[in-house]
């Protein structure tokens, strides 16, 4: 005599292929286009709307994006913006090409040289403790009000990252790899060429990356202090002149234009370099 087994039905999955996956089920939020970009900016929008509408701050010290982008709108029409933003960007593209160049020589011969370490590397310790602005003082007792001045704070405020980053890479190449190419018959400025400066390149980028991004800073705090041009000095001539939708322009703009030039130029060189030579497989996936 057989028994027949009658099979049991199994009550349906209650989860949604997300959950079972092991992922919220909002996920589906970060695959809009532009949602990853865009949606901080937006929430920040809001809740800024939203204190100036309930009235916080008297509007004398506090005013809304309608107000900021109404008053952007205008002073790009007369052109005061526009020419503001041409004299930071020659100066930062003047103190940043010399600021780069030092930095790459130097960060290359104290990396490689341990003579010239043992003689600079105090010397950098004591320098990068001093601050960009505290050299405002003297370079204008020495040069004025100049693009002197702030090229020179440039300059010294992209150096020291650069220099560091650039060490702390060629510290970073393995002594086999480098055993290995002397193995191969090359010589010592074989192994430097096709060795060391491929290896060392992500700090390089890295380097470029941190330096002008605080040689950024220090050209608005130094026109903030001596320009007489420029974004800092046109936020400063607003907070001089109780202008606050002035202030609040130049900070957008300041954020904007460091924004476009990290994603559009130096974050892309970054990740292409770092790919390039095999330290990682992809970045920003």
């Amino acid at each position: 005599m057989s028994v027949t087994e009658t099979p049991v039905a199994t009550p349906a999955p209650t989860t949604t292929p997300a959950r079972r996956a092991g992922r919220p089920a909002t996920t589906w939020l970060l695959r809009v286009p532009g949602i990853k970009v865009w949606g901080p900016f937006a929430v920040v929008l809001l809740v800024w709307e939203l204190v100036a509408r309930l009235g916080v701050f008297p509007e004398a010290f506090f005013v809304g994006p309608g107000a900021v982008l109404e008053r952007t709108v205008h002073s790009i029409r007369v052109g005061i913006l526009p020419s503001y933003i041409a004299a930071s960007l020659e100066r930062l593209a003047v103190g940043a090409a010399w600021g780069l160049l030092i930095g790459i020589v130097l960060g290359f011969l104290v990396g490689l040289n341990r003579y010239v370490r043992k003689f600079f590397w105090p010397l950098l310790l004591f320098f990068q403790a001093i601050g960009d602005i505290a050299w405002l003082p003297i370079l204008i007792i020495w040069f004025g009000f100049s693009l002197t001045s702030v090229t020179i704070v440039i300059v010294y405020t992209v150096v020291f990252p650069l220099i560091i980053s650039i060490v702390a890479a060629i510290d970073r190449i393995p002594t086999n790899l480098r055993r290995a190419a002397g193995s191969l018959g090359a010589g010592r400025w074989q192994r430097i060429v096709h060795v060391v400066l491929p290896a060392a390149l992500p700090g390089v980028s890295s380097g470029v990356r941190t330096g002008l991004g605080y040689g950024w800073r220090a050209l608005i705090a130094a026109e903030i202090i001596i320009g007489t041009s420029g974004v800092g000095f046109m936020m400063f001539d607003g907070r001089r002149g109780g202008d606050v939708t002035l202030v609040f322009v130049g900070m957008i703009v300041l954020g904007v234009l460091w924004y476009l030039t990290d994603a559009l130029v130096l974050a892309p060189f970054e990740r292409a370099t770092i790919e390039r030579w095999g330290l990682v497989e992809r970045v920003g996936r």
